[in-house]
């Protein structure tokens, strides 16, 4: 039965990269038939990534078959899992995520957390020798999930282990990386396409705290203007899409990756609290600029207080 590998819903760019790394890897080295997939639409980065390294885009599946096989990469929430993920036979977990509870396995599982900046980096460590089999369309993955969840190695998040295996990637593509990240930060930056539900569900977290229960959104840009002039349409929309997902609050973060910054969209009172209390900041107004914040996963979800 093949094995099915994947991230978590909304996926970025290292939840649409690692499945297909880990996915070749089971097929080529390891000799297990595995097949990466999406638990929803990739973003305009992930495109890039896909088109720019001539990549097949993973099909993306709404239901899992109970006792199908599967690793699941980038994540070990099972808020960002398939509603019926314990009905699956989990093989393996790859992350990079502090550890949440609550998945279910049918007998003992490979699992390899540790704390850096992306779960690319875990895989390159894992794959060892036989990155030498490694085709440059899975290299270039490799490289373009670190960059991403680093900004280009500017998220606290990043490791001296992320920097050393994306500059060592990067010369073996002959790649200039920060031409490279340019382009991939401009894809990302781009979305007029998109609704502002799809905006404010694109790059998203479930998280409770004190009795409430947040969607934790962030746009990472080098263009913060295209998002903020849309801030009445998306605070518009934060009620519906709250309603919708089961939350008491969308909490939307613009992070400017070249300012290092991120400006929180403060759409009522209670996101007005947040901010004060989490962020030690004075609100004035519908917006408040953090300086410094670019980490959802390191600066935003634990210093959250209601």
């Amino acid at each position: 039965m093949t094995t099915l590998v994947f991230g978590h819903k909304s996926p970025d760019t290292d939840s649409t990269g690692s499945p297909i790394i880990w996915a070749w890897y089971l097929n080529q080295i390891k000799g297990t038939e595995a097949r990466p997939v999406l638990l929803g639409e990739p973003n305009t980065e992930a495109l890039f990534m896909l088109e720019r390294w001539d990549l097949e885009k993973p099909e993306i599946i709404d239901s899992l078959a109970a006792g199908t096989p599967v690793v699941i990469v980038d994540t070990n929430n099972p808020a960002e899992l398939p509603g019926n993920i314990n009905d699956a036979d989990i093989q393996a977990i790859i992350d990079h995520h502090k550890l949440v509870g609550g998945l279910e396995t049918k007998g003992p599982i490979d699992i390899r957390i540790e704390p850096l900046a992306c779960t690319a980096t875990i895989m390159w460590k894992m794959i060892g020798k036989d990155l030498a089999q490694m085709p440059r369309s899975i290299k270039g993955a490799m490289l373009s999930c670190i960059l991403s969840d680093t900004l280009e190695f500017r998220s606290p998040t990043t490791t001296n282990e992320d920097k050393a295996i994306a500059w060592d990637l990067a010369q073996d593509l002959d790649v200039n990386i920060s031409e490279y990240a340019a382009e991939m930060f401009a894809a990302k930056s781009d979305v007029s396409a998109f609704t502002e539900a799809e905006l404010l569900r694109m790059d998203s977290k479930e998280y409770g705290i004190a009795g409430k229960q947040f969607r934790v959104s962030v746009l990472e840009t080098t263009s913060p203007g295209q998002v903020l002039d849309r801030k009445g349409a998306l605070m518009d929309a934060m009620p519906g899409v709250a309603e919708a997902d089961g939350a008491d609050q969308v909490l939307l973060f613009v992070v400017d990756i070249l300012n290092e910054e991120a400006t929180l969209l403060v759409p009522n009172d209670l996101v007005k609290s947040v901010a004060e209390k989490s962020f030690d900041v004075q609100v004035e107004g519908d917006t408040v600029v953090l300086p410094g914040i670019m980490s959802r996963k390191k600066q935003i979800i634990p210093n959250l207080k209601v």
